[in-house]
């Protein structure tokens, strides 16, 4: 499982994790963007969606099913509450996990208004009885429903009014190709530029009333990890800062004295993150290094390491996954300060991998 996937892992307790917490919930509720217009960044998503519902008004009909995949915290949630918007449709917001048996998606399926829209999270991880009965509801606008069991169980077929299904997956790999191939329109949400970053807080700041500097939400904006989720979740935190130790107002100093109580350094590492990369490089020399030897040297589990504190390490080019281990890249070095050993000694195998 996905340890960004839900609230109780250590990704969720995580200033820097990517999953949504109570607090983040109830905020971006009031946050949200309310059309595509409002919407920043992913503009190639937003042009092609904007034409698949127009398309669909035009013609009076409901709009095709929608996949949206990509990290958590990128704004698929947000995406489908547009779709909703945009058609003039109600919205049935579920998920994959709380989906275990067909049975609990008939009930869903069987209970839809025409047009209304149905956002199912994370839906890999749906059940697979699940999922086979969703093929047909996609396609054709009905299920059978199975009444009774053994040689006398008899399928009965319930009619469906058309709907737009919105499935958000994290890992859209997971999804098997049947699936896949019955969505109409299909995106990839990509991690967000600084620039867009920017204009988030910026936005969110004038929401929540909160006075901003442009070099305070840059700093943020930089400091944020590419999503808009952390985004917001780390004005929150340094706007507290703000009114507690100076005037209210965000600035590039206030932030940088914020997120340093918060151990959220320039590149958006937090005490996991450092941790991490000090031990590769001050006890392994930059690797190679096996994972759980790794992880015992952190002090934290394998998967911590493997699921919550790797992928932004690789992203941003600090870690590499290889054959013989995970290793320290010249960046890593550079940004803790520290200095590659010489030729020989445990630092040999980052020294063959990157020529360094």
């Amino acid at each position: 499982m996905n340890r960004d996937d839900t609230t109780d892992t250590p990704a969720a307790e995580r200033l820097v994790g990517s999953a949504a917490d109570r607090e983040d919930q109830a905020v971006e509720a009031a946050l949200r963007p309310k059309d595509l217009g409002e919407f920043i960044g992913q503009e190639k998503v937003r042009e092609q969606l904007d034409l698949v519902l127009r398309a669909a008004r035009a013609r009076g009909a409901t709009a095709d099913h929608v996949l949206l995949s990509g990290a958590p915290g990128l704004g698929k949630t947000t995406l489908s509450m547009i779709i909703a918007a945009e058609m003039g449709a109600p919205i049935r917001i579920t998920s994959g996990p709380a989906i275990q048996h067909a049975g609990d998606l008939a009930a869903i399926l069987s209970s839809l208004q025409e047009g209304e829209v149905l956002f199912l999270d994370e839906i890999h991880r749906m059940s697979r009885p699940a999922e086979e009965m969703l093929y047909m509801a996609m396609e054709d606008f009905r299920v059978d429903v199975i009444v009774g069991k053994g040689p006398g169980a008899t399928a009965i077929p319930l009619e469906l009014p058309p709907f737009t299904l919105v499935g958000a997956t994290t890992r859209a790999g997971l999804l098997p190709p049947p699936l896949r191939d019955r969505f109409g329109f299909t995106a990839h949400m990509e991690f967000y530029e600084p620039a867009e970053l920017e204009r988030v807080v910026h936005r969110s700041a004038h929401l929540l009333d909160v006075e901003i500097e442009t070099d305070g939400a840059a700093e943020i904006a930089g400091r944020s990890r590419g999503t808009p989720r952390i985004a917001n979740r780390l004005l929150r935190r340094v706007r507290d800062y703000a009114q507690v130790k100076a005037d209210g107002i965000i600035t590039r100093e206030i932030t940088a004295a914020a997120l340093a109580v918060y151990e959220v350094d320039a590149r958006g590492l937090d005490r996991l993150d450092r941790a991490v990369l000090q031990a590769l490089l001050k006890l392994f020399g930059g690797g190679p290094v096996g994972l759980s030897t790794l992880a015992v040297a952190v002090g934290e589990e394998r998967e911590t390491v493997e699921e919550v504190a790797e992928p932004f390490l690789v992203r941003e080019g600090l870690l590499a996954r290889t054959p013989r281990g995970r290793v320290a890249t010249p960046a890593a070095w550079a940004h803790l300060g520290l200095t590659p050993p010489g030729s020989s000694g445990a630092g040999n195998g980052q020294q063959d991998l990157f020529g360094t």
